[in-house]
């Protein structure tokens, strides 16, 4: 078996993108969204990338089971066994295990990417070069590798790395995560030149995640051997059913990275963004002339400059006097919001919770 055979990836794909609603719903979530208008989705995007480098039957997705049909329809040509169904949402911690445990059983000598299904990456053949550089080092040694991001601002909503000495170019030791500190934090991280940004994208061995899993997270790993036996067999969805629940609702920053003592990061650049915001998405997006952003909806806009349009269907949006909005139209819900305002947009969709349960999640 070649080396690119021991390499796999996992993409995490359960996420309800909250901060995209009423655009990213509970039945569609934004990693399922054609948000640029290029006929492929966020997913299909973070699958097509992987490509190149894994090989397709090693290409793992781990999603709620709820979106099983949008995974199957969006990547056709994945085998149905490599699309791992959580019956519950319990965080990354247990979504990595589980996928550890299922490659492992596999191929014990696997190696592993974990990524994000719903970021964007806008130099597809540096992010290749970078994989394989981080698979080169991993396979190497028991290590545990994130991506980290060189910052271009102060940004709160970002967990942050703070780098050791160099263990290889390019590679160095990590001192510290801080997640998602106040501004006035930011404003030193990003002075320091001692911090980047987490990307939340990993590599290792499965064998050496799951050694970290067993030294930091006992009730995790615990959970998963008493089932080990069926990974790889028909047995494992009958026991993820009645096991995946009970497990700790934990991420695998927290879990894991913030305590493990072989913990690395590969500095990287490659157009890398979480899309997290509607004001990322409008960063990111093509603007005309007034730097208004439309994603697929005709659009009048008079005296009206950096807003954001994103409306289904066949209908004309027409506005005046308008400045640095978000103006998000699904259907039923129309959200119209100052791109200054949208953090919060989640404690709209606590309001829309509580006045009218789930009718318009």
């Amino acid at each position: 078996m070649s080396e690119k055979n021991h390499r796999y990836c996992v993409i995490m794909c359960g996420g309800v993108g909250s901060r995209f609603w009423p655009y990213s719903r509970a039945d569609r979530p934004k990693q399922f969204i054609d948000f640029f208008g290029t006929g492929r989705t966020l997913l299909q995007m973070s699958y097509d990338r992987i490509l190149p480098v894994v090989p397709r039957e090693n290409v793992i997705v781990v999603t709620n089971e709820r979106y099983a049909p949008l995974v199957k329809e969006q990547l056709p040509d994945l085998d149905p066994s490599n699309i791992l169904l959580e019956p519950a949402r319990r965080n990354t911690a247990p979504c990595i295990a589980w996928a550890a445990y299922h490659i492992i059983a596999r191929d014990p000598e696997a190696s592993m990417i974990v990524t994000p299904s719903d970021h964007l990456i806008t130099n597809e053949n540096v992010f290749e070069h970078c994989v394989l550089t981080g698979f080169d080092f991993v396979e190497r040694n028991d290590a545990l590798l994130t991506f980290g991001i060189n910052p271009t601002r102060p940004e709160t909503g970002y967990g942050y790395i703070q780098i050791g000495e160099e263990a290889e170019q390019g590679i160095l030791r990590v001192k510290t995560f801080t997640e998602k500190p106040n501004l006035e934090l930011a404003k030193v991280f990003l002075e320091s030149g001692e911090f980047f940004w987490n990307s939340g994208i990993f590599l290792w061995k499965a064998s050496t995640i799951i050694e970290a899993i067993h030294k930091y997270v006992p009730d995790l790993a615990n959970l998963f051997d008493y089932g080990k036996a069926d990974f790889g067999t028909p047995a494992e969805t009958a026991f993820i059913d009645a096991n995946f629940a009970s497990s700790p609702a934990i991420s695998i920053d927290f879990a894991v990275m913030e305590k493990a003592d072989n913990v690395y990061v590969q500095c990287v650049s490659f157009g890398w963004n979480d899309l997290g915001t509607w004001s990322a998405l409008y960063d990111n997006s093509p603007k005309n002339r007034d730097a208004n952003v439309t994603q697929n909806c005709k659009v009048l806009a008079y005296e009206s400059t950096g807003n954001i349009f994103a409306v289904s269907g066949d209908k004309l949006v027409v506005v005046d006097g308008l400045k640095d909005y978000i103006i998000a139209d699904a259907g039923d819900v129309l959200l119209i919001c100052p791109k200054s305002e949208e953090q919060r947009i989640k404690l709209m969709v606590n309001d829309v919770k509580l006045s009218y349960e789930d009718r318009y999640l």
